[in-house]
Formats: C-alpha cells, structure tokens, sequence
C-alpha cells in the first residue's frame, strides 16, 4: 500500500517499485512531498478534492471526462501535483493503485481508478458510478503444459505470482486451496518460466501478452473497469453528499451521451406513422412544422450510435431527405 497520512512533516516517503518493474519513485512522484503535505495545501482551499491517476491506463481518459463534463484541470504547472477543476472541485493527481487509500483516509473526497484497485486496497469507499473505460480482468494463468483446466484444479501449495496478494489469496481461499503468494511489481507473465511461481494472477485485457509468454487463461476473479468513488463519511454532510451528486450526475451524462446520436430529418407528413417505428427516440420524436413545407415536417430524435446506419437507410426508403446525424456532449435523464 502506499504511504500513509501519518508520516511526518517534510519527511519523503520510502521508494517503491513501479507497476512495470524497472524502478522506482515517490508515492506522490515528487521529492519531499508527500500525503500529509498535499493534505494541508488541498485543506487551504473550500472545494471538493478529486483524486485521479497520474499516469497509466486510466490517467488520460479520466482527465477527458471531466473535461467533457465541463471541469477542465487547469494545471498550476507541467509537473503540479494539483489543478484547479473549476470553482468547486481540485484535482490531486497521485498513483492510481494510491487512490483507495487517499479517498479512505479523507485526503480526498472522491477519486476515480481502477475497480481491481479498489478491491485490492481493502479500504472502506463507496463507490457510485461504473465509468466504464479501462476494461479488464483480473485472471489465474499457467503454463501451457500444466494440467489444470480451472484454478479449482491447483493443489494446494501452489505459488502464485501478482501484485495483487489480497484479491489472490481471498480468491483461492474461496475455493479452499491455501496458497502461497510470490509478491511482484512488473513482468509476472515471466514468473512460472523461471521457476519462481507455478501460476500468475495478473491483469488481462486482450490476453495476447499471456499467449506471447506460453501461458493460458483457466479462471477469472473479476472483470474491471474505472469507478468513481467517494470516501463514505463525506456523503454524511449535506453540501459534499450535493456535490458527489452533481459530479455523478455530470460525468453519467458525458457516459451516456457517448453511445447515443442526434439525427434530424425532414419526412413525409403522410408517413409519420411509420417515420415513429423507426425514430422511437427516448420519449418518441420530436415533430417539427417545416416553413412552407406542407406536405413536410422534420423528425428529431436520440437514437443509438451503432443504430444509424440502419436507421439512415429506413428513413430514406420512407422518403426522407435533408437527413443529419451529429454527436451529443452530453445527455441528461
């Protein structure tokens, strides 16, 4: 786990190695500063604190939702440790596997990372919203000669290679095997060819990096994707519970608005009926009167974005002219 709030004043937290194993850095990727420190600065300020991934899989998408939604980090300098995200919310930029902590702890009122992050921390957040970027699965793998078809099938005894020992061991235990952890950072697809461990937990998104390295899938603890979590005693007072609402709100209808479109088209007034099978839109379409256009009217309607090629070419077999799809930014319930 990363540092703790704790520590003393100006004293740097200890190194640790990074999630790709080729070396080390500060919890908080700077010399000398470290959670009490950033605490006491975000402390200063009356607005609501967002910690986000500094970097990996899931820094840049996280950043270019708030974005979307209207909060853009404007960022104090190329390597600050905050930005500002509007007049009501600050962002802590911090590791990713760090957020759970930060968030529990009360460092930060929300954060946003990982669901395998979360449930490896072990630390009491609430989460309440599946962002839904950043898929991917944490799974048991061994070598393409073993003999086991399922991790059900492993002896007990089995050494396991992960940087994640609490969901590994909680997960085997569930299965009555007792296990034995081989804690790594980085490269545990290698671990089984060098003897060091029988059998990897790791995460898996295409599972090509596995196939590559002679290892095969035989199980999956659980499927992950970006949450947005809260820290539980925050939702207790009235003006940060009407906050982590509003932000929930904001960033779900950036979400919702990515799988949706806005078409238009100008349809026979004689062929409305048919036009609203085709256009049921979420409250049915929006009927507009076109100007002179007697034997017109335009049809407005949110349909679904992998649906627009169909919907184009049944709207044009029933006449329809004028047709224009745009994009939303945002879609509200």
């Amino acid at each position: 786990m990363g540092a703790h709030v704790g520590r003393e004043s100006g004293e740097a937290p200890p190194p640790r190695p990074d999630s790709s194993g080729r070396g080390f850095f500060l919890s908080t990727d700077r010399v000398g500063v470290d959670r009490d420190d950033m605490n006491r600065k975000s402390n200063t300020e009356n607005r609501v604190r967002v910690a986000l991934p500094n970097k990996g899989r899931l820094a840049d998408r996280a950043v270019a939702l708030l974005e979307q939604a209207g909060l853009k980090a404007a960022l104090r300098g190329e390597r600050a440790l905050m930005a500002d995200l509007g007049q009501d919310f600050l962002a802590l930029f911090v590791r990713a596997a760090d957020i759970p902590e930060f968030v529990a702890d009360g460092a930060a009122e929300v954060g946003i990372t990982g669901a395998d992050l979360v449930a490896e921390s072990g630390r009491d957040v609430t989460e309440v919203l599946d962002l839904g970027f950043g898929f991917c699965r944490l799974a048991v793998a061994v070598r393409d000669d073993a003999q086991a078809g399922s991790a059900a099938e492993l002896p007990a005894g089995t050494r396991v290679a992960t940087s994640f020992p609490r969901v590994a061991r909680a997960y085997f235990e569930s299965l009555g095997i007792p296990i034995e952890i081989a804690p790594v950072s980085g490269a545990t697809e290698i671990a089984p060819h060098l003897g060091v461990a029988d059998v990897i937990v790791d995460l898996v998104s295409s599972g090509s990096t596995l196939r590559i390295n002679n290892l095969r899938e035989v199980d999956t603890i659980m499927t992950s994707t970006a949450r947005m979590v809260v820290n539980p005693r925050a939702l207790e007072l009235p003006a940060l519970a009407k906050a982590v609402s509003e932000l929930s709100t904001a960033l779900e209808s950036v979400l919702r608005a990515e799988t949706k479109r806005y078409l238009m088209a100008n349809v026979p007034r004689n062929r409305l009926d048919e036009v609203r099978q085709v256009l049921p839109g979420i409250n049915g379409p929006t009927i507009v009167e076109v100007l002179d256009g007697q034997n017109w009217v335009a049809a407005h309607a949110v349909v679904e974005a992998d649906q627009v090629y169909q919907t184009i070419a049944r709207l044009k077999a029933l006449g329809a002219e004028g047709i224009l799809v745009t994009r939303i930014e945002r879609l509200m319930p």
